[in-house]
């Protein structure tokens, strides 16, 4: 492998760890306070992350729920959602296939799935099988939302590319400034919209035309996040028309149809078809209250009675979240707080504590409300009913909230504070929604609360 003398900031061989990025750039991997926006023009726009947010604002902030997600999975995610092919020409041979062996890539592609199984991995790999060491140039293109999970990704291609010594990796990211008229050697370069535009545009550190793998990751994230969505078409617009498109993406709304449409020409779709997640081992439970310290003193009365292994206690907003873990706090219990503050790799160090069993009650805004998988998990508490920005009740969030329990086959139980006539409304829309009756708990009556626990 050829040494680093001489190398760019920035670049390095596969499978060396040293993250060459001019000094205090690495500090960036952290989500600040201040938190970075991009305006229509790519200009930077900071914004204060202190101002007090509620769940459903934090619920929006998809790249970091994403980089989360990869933070804390170690292992690929068991789905049992049939998969469905869907191949641009009804004639082909191939048109009937049921997995990527049949199906005999490259070809353009549109594949859709949750988190944790295995889409980074693929699109690797479709890049490792094309690049031709000998020559040095860019081959392969990769788009991230946002720099730490570039970062995130270049990891995977390093670990699988570790045998590949003489491939080489480019990070075109905000802080890696290159030299006015340099070309880039690396065969792969992994980067955000707006500094893959330039390097291909305006300082043509990359040729375009000699790109024969473009995926863009992460294409829900990258149609929330301001320009990204027009940086990404300009981009793909460069490419020879012999250049195989990926495009892939956790979830997959019109929204995300739409721009994959305009990214990927002709392509084979693969996707998950949406099943919805059951209430069926859930057994769900609301308390009446008429105070924040009723819910309290009713949440200490069921911690009384009955022997719950882990629980997760959802609240509105941060300041809810914080008073309330302090309570807890000083009643004796082991609690971990989960808000929106604080950054991705703090979370996912809470999270793992929290499924290591060292803390035994999880106290989180809506931050946590999806694809957090801990086995020990019997109870889920609203604290607060989820609402969405116009105060109607959000029935996929109090779904996903629910379903941290009631997981691996095990029986779950949901309990839903309610203290005023409008959260009485909104649980009544939510059981409509769901078509399931949820009954009434006295938390004052001690055999009552020991029936729920049988």
């Amino acid at each position: 492998m050829a040494g680093a003398a001489g190398r760019v900031p920035g670049r390095r061989a596969l499978g060396r760890f040293p993250f060459a990025l001019p000094v205090g750039a690495l500090s960036n991997l952290h989500l600040k306070e201040e938190k970075i926006k991009l305006d229509a023009n790519g200009a930077v726009v900071k914004t204060n992350a202190n101002e007090e947010k509620t769940d459903e604002e934090e619920k929006e902030d998809r790249a970091a729920q994403s980089l989360l997600n990869k933070l804390i999975r170690s292992n690929l995610v068991d789905n049992t959602n049939q998969v469905e092919v869907l191949q641009r020409d009804p004639n082909s041979p191939l048109y009937s296939v049921k997995s990527f062996e049949e199906l005999r890539l490259p070809q353009n592609l549109i594949a859709q799935s949750q988190s944790g199984t295995g889409k980074t991995a693929a699109f690797v790999l479709a890049m490792l099988s094309h690049v031709e060491p000998a020559n040095k140039y860019p081959q392969c293109l990769c788009l991230s939302p946002t720099y730490e999970l570039a970062l995130q990704t270049g990891k995977v291609i390093e670990q699988m590319g570790k045998f590949y010594p003489e491939l080489k990796l480019a990070y075109a990211v905000r802080g890696n400034k290159l030299e006015r008229g340099q070309k880039i050697s690396e065969q792969i370069v992994i980067g955000t919209p707006g500094t893959v535009l330039d390097w291909c545009s305006k300082l043509k550190f990359i040729d375009p035309k000699k790109i024969k793998v473009f995926v863009l990751d992460e294409a829900d994230v990258m149609i929330a996040t301001q320009g990204h969505q027009d940086q990404s078409i300009r981009i793909q617009r460069m490419l020879p028309r012999n250049c195989q498109m990926l495009l892939f993406s956790a979830t997959f709304e019109d929204s995300v149809w739409k721009f994959a449409q305009k990214v990927v020409p002709e392509p084979n779709v693969i996707k998950l078809k949406r099943e919805e997640e059951t209430l069926d081992t859930i057994k769900q439970y609301y308390v009446l209250c008429s105070s924040r310290d009723e819910k309290f003193q009713a949440l200490c009365n069921l911690y009384g009675a009955i022997t719950i292994a882990q629980a997760m206690i959802f609240c509105h907003t941060r300041k809810t979240a914080s008073w309330l873990a302090a309570e807890l706090s000083k009643e004796g219990h082991q609690v971990a707080l989960l808000s929106g503050e604080m950054m991705v790799e703090q979370r996912a160090a809470v999270i793992e504590r929290f499924r290591e069993g060292k803390e035994k009650v999880l106290v989180t805004t809506n931050v946590c409300a999806r694809g957090i998988d801990v086995e020990q998990v019997s109870v889920v508490i609203n604290f607060d009913l989820p609402v969405d920005k116009d105060g109607n009740p959000d029935n996929e969030t109090y779904l996903h909230r629910i379903g941290r329990t009631g997981r691996f086959g095990k029986r779950g139980l949901a309990v839903n504070m309610v203290d005023s006539k409008h959260s009485m409304n909104i649980l009544n829309r939510i059981q409509e929604h769901f078509n399931k009756k949820i009954e009434r708990l006295d938390t004052d009556d001690l055999d009552e609360i020991e029936k729920i626990a049988n």
